[in-house]
């Protein structure tokens, strides 16, 4: 049992029998009497978003989650298929678990999934990964003034914004928490 003051980005845990990731925490100190802790939170199995409020004090049921490293091999659709390198199994994974986190799924990358219970029920990503430029605005010349930026949409469709003097073909760096662009590579 943890503290729902310990809730933070990340953290699994179960209530009411259901298993939830915390996708965002946000904690209310009223003027008098105690404060309540908000979280926003994704159903592992179902899929869905709700928001959830504890008071302060209150309990929850915190969960250890399996980590086992799978190679990315393909999209079928409805879903993500993937082999783990030592027993070479493939399983599969619903495609909407990932939601926006599609973009990041390039062939060949290696991800953390997480089992619970003999599940897969969630992932994790590298923290930064290497996309290729396939679509960029030309820079205009002249155009410098206050740190311009452009958009630029990588080949795995993820629109990044980058300085002016990344151009097509190129290859940057992401970091995937924020989707911002770190380097040129």
């Amino acid at each position: 049992m943890i503290d729902v003051n310990q809730l933070r980005r990340g953290t699994t845990y179960t209530d009411d029998g259901e298993l939830l990731k915390v996708l965002n925490y946000q904690h209310i100190k009223t003027g008098r009497g105690g404060g309540t802790v908000r979280v926003t939170v994704r159903n592992l199995r179902t899929g869905s978003t709700v928001e959830k409020t504890y008071n302060t004090g209150s309990r929850v049921q915190d969960v250890r989650l399996e980590a086992v490293e799978m190679e990315y091999l393909f999209d079928d659709g409805e879903f993500l298929h993937f082999m783990d390198n030592e027993t070479f199994e493939q399983p599969q994974i619903r495609k909407d678990i990932f939601g926006d986190d599609i973009y990041y799924m390039k062939e060949g990358t290696v991800i953390k999934l997480l089992r619970y219970e003999g599940e897969l029920i969630d992932y994790e990503l590298p923290s930064t990964m290497d996309f290729t430029v396939v679509e960029a605005e030309n820079a205009v010349a002249g155009d410098t003034a206050n740190n311009p930026t452009k958009k630029v949409t990588t080949d795995t469709g993820l629109v990044v914004t980058v300085p002016m003097f990344v151009k097509e073909g190129d290859v940057i760096r992401v970091k995937t928490e924020d989707g911002s662009y770190q380097t040129r590579v």
